[in-house]
């Protein structure tokens, strides 16, 4: 928050504020959303597989590159934190502060979830959002955000001095140890900002805060993603169940969410290939050593 101003405004601030604003990162130049094809995609798909993320836990699946993938709620209102890497290399990971930069702070059919430098590429493309009839609602608030960063021990530790652990960032953590085979220390530098899968939330227009409030889900409702490359996800079912009130405590009605892959026709396939690495040179304008 900005604390009042203790500096007198200038002649000249309403000029300054009525500078146009300008988007930072025009995205017409980005791959387009194909919708036919990824519709004609979709169409002839078969489940291969299902993973139950149970209240308050995480888990983690695999994604082959070409397959689609669902996060379904299917008990009760439920809010999902999502990390992804590339399944066979974890320093490539889901950057969600870059893909807040190109599509915004809510994402919804057509978006994609970009990876980590220097790899900068679409990891999944966002396919069937059953709740894009939401859009904004009077608060200015949204679902699916990439602002939030997912709740965690620390934050909890710094605002309340309480110990929970079975926060996003925690679940997170354990559910990646155990696929990896790393020791939670090294598996919680993995763990990264995440998507809040059908979380609903904005920013307070006086103060500016991050708010959050109960989600629209209901069961039967999801999100569904194509994999442009080999993923591993990692899902964790949010303590604050639909995130009406709190969160990081066992206080909320908390349901489980559930992972569906479904693998497409391979001759729907014919004409599509993964993501492409980055095309930046590299260098940074330092000469190569002779």
């Amino acid at each position: 928050m900005k604390p009042p101003a203790e500096h007198r405004e200038p002649d000249d601030a309403a000029l300054r504020r009525a500078a146009q604003a300008v988007i930072a990162y025009p995205n017409d130049g980005l791959p387009t959303f194909d919708a036919t094809w990824y519709a004609r995609a979709r169409s002839e798909m078969s489940p291969t597989h299902q993973i139950r993320v149970a209240p308050r836990e995480a888990a983690t699946f695999e994604v082959p590159a070409g397959h689609f993938f669902r996060i379904i709620s299917t008990e009760g209102a439920q809010v999902g934190d999502l990390n992804l890497w590339h399944r066979h290399n974890l320093n490539e990971r889901f950057y969600s502060g870059k893909t807040r930069a190109l599509h915004g702070t809510h994402l919804s059919t057509g978006d994609r979830l970009w990876s980590t430098f220097p790899y900068l590429r679409p990891m999944a493309t966002i396919t069937r959002d059953t709740l894009d009839w939401y859009g904004w609602d009077d608060d200015g608030a949204s679902v699916h955000d990439v602002i939030g960063t997912r709740c965690d021990p620390y934050t909890g530790a710094l605002l309340s001095n309480e110990h929970y652990h079975h926060c996003c960032h925690s679940n997170l953590t354990r559910a990646l140890a155990k696929q990896s085979g790393q020791p939670l220390a090294a598996a919680e530098q993995e763990v990264h900002d995440v998507l809040n899968v059908f979380m609903c939330t904005g920013f307070t227009r006086d103060t500016h805060q991050y708010f959050m409030k109960a989600s629209p889900v209901r069961p039967g409702d999801y999100l569904e993603f194509f994999a442009e490359i080999d993923l591993l996800g990692a899902l964790s079912a949010c303590p604050g169940g639909d995130c009406s009130a709190s969160h990081s405590s066992d206080a909320a009605a908390c349901y489980p969410l559930t992972v569906e892959i479904y693998k497409p026709d391979p001759k729907t396939l014919t004409d599509w290939k993964p993501a492409q690495l980055n095309r930046y040179v590299g260098g940074h304008g330092v000469p190569p050593a002779v």
